[in-house]
């Protein structure tokens, strides 16, 4: 169907342009004219057809990019929904210098791009002084546990592989999951162990921090309904609270 349309229309453009240049020739019977204008309009036909060209291939990738970049949003806000908020409070609580970070990541419904700007820059110096006891170690392997199989679905998405930092974050937290399972039921671990496992984490909780802030500065500025919720979630404020008061 959608071919014999093409080709009706191609007839019909056709037929149109003979028409009109036998409706110049019955007004002016002037060939030569034509002929000239005709040479001239198929001289610059290469010129059209590739300005032409080139301006909806710049029109089509730039929706299909931004296409791309929704889809990849959706996938990144449904992590952070499913378990990357209550990751990101979990390591959070293992942090004892946790203060220094919170303190840049305070966001409210009044932040500018400045404020994330400082924010960002915060999170790339913030080294975190990570204290893992057993019982926390096991609380965070029976989360990340229950989580594989949200993260591998994410890994299998096409429209994440564009975005290689939230990647990096998936493989992660896939990795730290994988550490914690190994070690079978996690009893007593030595010392050069716990310190490995804390690198695991330690490389996870700086990724979270990177890619939850990006996620709060898109929540503002497209969705400012589900930013509010997530200002009032924030997993790195203790006094934040979801009833208003």
């Amino acid at each position: 169907m959608k071919n014999k349309t093409i080709v009706t229309l191609i007839i019909s453009l056709a037929v149109s342009s003979v028409l009109l240049f036998a409706l110049h020739f019955f007004l002016f019977h002037d060939l030569h004219h034509i002929a000239i204008y005709t040479v001239h309009d198929l001289a610059f036909l290469p010129v059209e057809v590739l300005i032409v060209s080139l301006f909806l291939h710049g029109i089509i990738e730039s929706d299909q990019k931004k296409q791309m970049m929704e889809k990849m949003n959706i996938a990144i806000g449904m992590f952070f929904s499913d378990g990357g908020t209550e990751l990101l409070k979990m390591i959070t609580g293992l942090d004892k210098g946790s203060e220094g970070i919170s303190r840049h990541l305070q966001i409210n419904p009044n932040w500018k791009r400045d404020n994330f700007r400082d924010a960002a820059q915060a999170i790339e110096q913030y080294e975190g002084n990570l204290q893992a006891s057993m019982p926390s170690l096991k609380e965070l392997e029976t989360f990340l546990s229950a989580k594989r199989d949200t993260v591998m679905r994410l890994l299998e998405n096409p429209n994440l592989m564009e975005h290689e930092y939230f990647t990096d974050l998936l493989w992660a937290v896939f990795h730290l999951a994988e550490e914690l399972i190994a070690r079978h039921g996690l009893s007593e671990l030595p010392e050069n162990d716990l310190k490995h496992v804390a690198i695991d984490i330690m490389r996870v909780y700086r990724l979270l921090l990177r890619e939850w802030l990006k996620y709060m500065k898109h929540l503002q500025k497209q969705y400012p309904y589900l930013f509010s919720m997530a200002v009032r979630t924030n997993p790195l404020n203790k006094n934040a609270e979801v009833i208003f008061k």
